[in-house]
C-alpha cells in the first residue's frame, strides 16, 4: 500500500496540533493520526490535549480514545493500530497527517521498529529485585553485552526492559534492529515546530492553568471513581498523575498544579531532545513557514509515500 503521507513533530505547546488541524480543514483530503501515548485513553482529555469534540467535526481523527483509563496499550500495539488506519486512509485516496509528540510511536510507524513482545512475569520478577535493592545492570552486561553498551545503567526502566526482552524472549534485545540510535533514510517528511524555552515555558503554564479552570480535577476525579482503575501507564501521564496525587494522597492542590507545570516543563524538553537527534526532521521557527512546507508535502512529491514498510 502506498499514498501521501506528512509528519508534523515537536515537542508539547508548540503548536503543532493546531498547526495540522488548520492544514487538514483547508485540505479535505487529509486526515490527521495523532501520535501520542496517552490520547489513546478514553476520558483522557484535557490535559493530554486531545482533539475536542468540536474539531473531530470539521477534521478526520485517527488513534484517540481506543482504549479505557484502565487497560494497558503498548507501544508494538499502537504500531498495529496505526498501520490498520494508514492503510485504510490510503485505499481512499486520501492523506495522513501524523501528529504528536511521542517519538518512540513515531519511530514505531515511520521507521518500521521490530518491538519485542511484553514478558510481564519476567518484568514483575526483574522489579521485584530492583525494589529489593539489587542492581541488574551487571547481569544484562552478561547476557547481552552489546545492549549494556547502549545503556546508562542509571536507567532502571531501561535495564529492566532489555531483561526482560532478553530473559522472556531467550533472543538478545540489541538483535530487534539496529536500535534507536540508527536513522534509516526518511521514508516521510517530518516538518519539526521549534519555539523559544521561555515562550514554551509560559505557554505550558497558561494552558495547565485554562485546563483546571476547563475542569481537569473533574475529570480526574471521574476516573478515579471507576472501580476499576487507571492502569500503570495512563498514571504516569503529565498533570494526571499529580492530581492524582491531590485526590489519592492529600497532595496540596497548588502544589500539585506547580509539580504538574514544572514536569510539563521537563517533558517538553525530553521531547525537544529526542527529536533533536533525528538528523531527518525539517525544522521550523515560523508557523507559518512549517504550515507552508506540510501543504507543499501533501500536494508534491515529497509526500509521495511507497513501500513505506520493510
Amino acid at each position: 500500500m502506498s499514498g501521501v503521507a506528512v509528519a508534523l513533530v515537536g515537542a508539547t505547546a508548540t503548536g503543532k496540533s493546531v498547526l495540522a488541524h488548520a492544514a487538514a480543514r483547508e485540505d479535505p483530503r487529509c486526515e490527521i493520526v495523532a501520535i501520542d501515548a496517552m490520547t489513546v485513553y478514553r476520558g483522557m482529555d484535557l490535559a493530554t490535549a486531545k482533539a475536542t469534540p468540536a474539531e473531530r467535526l470539521e477534521v478526520t481523527y485517527h488513534l484517540l480514545d481506543l482504549v479505557e483509563a484502565h487497560e494497558e496499550f503498548t507501544v508494538a500495539q499502537y504500531q498495529r493500530a496505526a498501520r490498520r488506519v494508514t492503510d485504510d486512509v490510503w485505499s481512499r485516496g486520501r492523506r495522513v497527517i501524523y501528529v504528536g509528540g511521542t517519538g518512540l510511536y513515531l519511530r514505531a510507524v515511520l521507521d518500521d521498529l521490530e518491538i519485542p513482545g511484553q514478558f510481564d512475569e519476567v518484568r514483575r520478577e526483574l522489579e521485584a529485585r530492583v525494589m529489593g535493592g539489587e542492581d541488574l545492570y551487571s547481569q544484562l552486561t552478561r547476557v547481552d553485552p552489546v545492549a549494556a553498551t547502549r545503556l546508562e545503567p542509571s536507567n532502571v526502566r531501561r535495564v529492566v526492559r532489555a531483561l526482560e526482552v532478553t530473559l522472556g524472549s531467550g533472543r538478545p534485545f540489541s538483535t530487534y534492529g539496529p536500535g534507536l540510535a540508527t536513522y534509516a533514510p526518511a521514508r516521510v517528511v517530518q516538518v519539526g515546530l521549534r519555539v523559544p524555552i521561555e515562550e514554551l515555558d509560559a505557554r505550558i503554564e497558561h494552558r495547565f492553568h485554562q485546563w483546571m479552570r476547563d475542569g481537569l480535577l473533574d475529570e480526574v476525579g471521574r476516573l478515579v471513581a471507576d472501580p476499576r482503575g487507571l492502569s500503570r501507564t495512563a498514571r504516569q501521564a503529565v498533570g494526571y498523575r499529580q492530581m492524582l496525587a491531590h485526590l489519592e494522597e492529600g497532595l496540596d492542590l497548588n502544589a500539585a498544579i506547580e509539580a504538574s507545570i514544572a514536569q510539563s516543563r521537563r517533558l517538553a524538553r525530553r521531547q525537544r531532545s529526542w527529536f533533536n537527534r533525528d538528523p531527518r526532521i525539517e525544522w521550523f521557527d515560523d508557523p507559518l513557514a512549517a504550515a507552508q512546507r506540510v501543504t507543499d508535502v501533501l500536494n508534491g512529491a515529497d509526500g509521495d509515500v511507497r513501500d513505506w514498510r520493510t
